[in-house]
């Protein structure tokens, strides 16, 4: 592969990595749909059980409707995929599964503090494990893409 196609390749990585940074910061902090209530009736929330609110979307699936279950329990997995998948893309530094999970893990974490310290949805253990998984997926992706990609054409890329 060539010098030039690799740079595009890797500037078009880093141009989709901010957009999809400033859409996770958009629907994490600010989204209306998610239930943000005004300052004044914030309060903190929180769930450190593991899988409580996954098995009670659920089990409350028919009376909560496919969309706020499939939003909350998917949608933590989408959208961390893109994490996994671009960031190994646009920096070799960042091309270990470990790494990835574990930063992936990280940024979720510090998603879930700034929730909770400023009351903007909830610190949810739930989300953490989801969001990690989410990252998992798609470093997988990456891992596969990365796999065929190096057998079409070579070693020598």
């Amino acid at each position: 592969m060539k010098d030039s196609t690799k740079r595009k390749i890797k500037h078009i990585g880093v141009m989709l990595f901010l957009l999809y940074v400033l859409l996770l910061v958009y629907f994490l902090f600010f989204f209306e749909e998610y239930g943000r209530v005004a300052a004044e009736e914030r309060a903190y929330r929180y769930n450190l059980v593991p899988f409580l609110e996954i098995r009670r979307f659920w089990i409350y699936r028919e009376q909560l409707g496919i969309l706020a279950v499939f939003s909350n329990i998917f949608g933590n997995v989408i959208g961390f995929i893109p994490y996994g998948f671009i960031l190994p893309v646009i920096t070799h530094k960042c091309r270990s599964g470990f790494f990835i999970i574990l930063s992936g893990f990280s940024l979720s974490l510090v998603v879930e503090v700034v929730q909770l310290v400023t009351k903007v949805g909830c610190f949810d253990v739930d989300d953490l494990i989801l969001n990690t998984l989410g990252a998992a997926v798609g470093y997988g992706i990456f891992a596969v893409c990365n796999y065929l990609r190096r057998r079409h054409y070579g070693k020598k890329i």
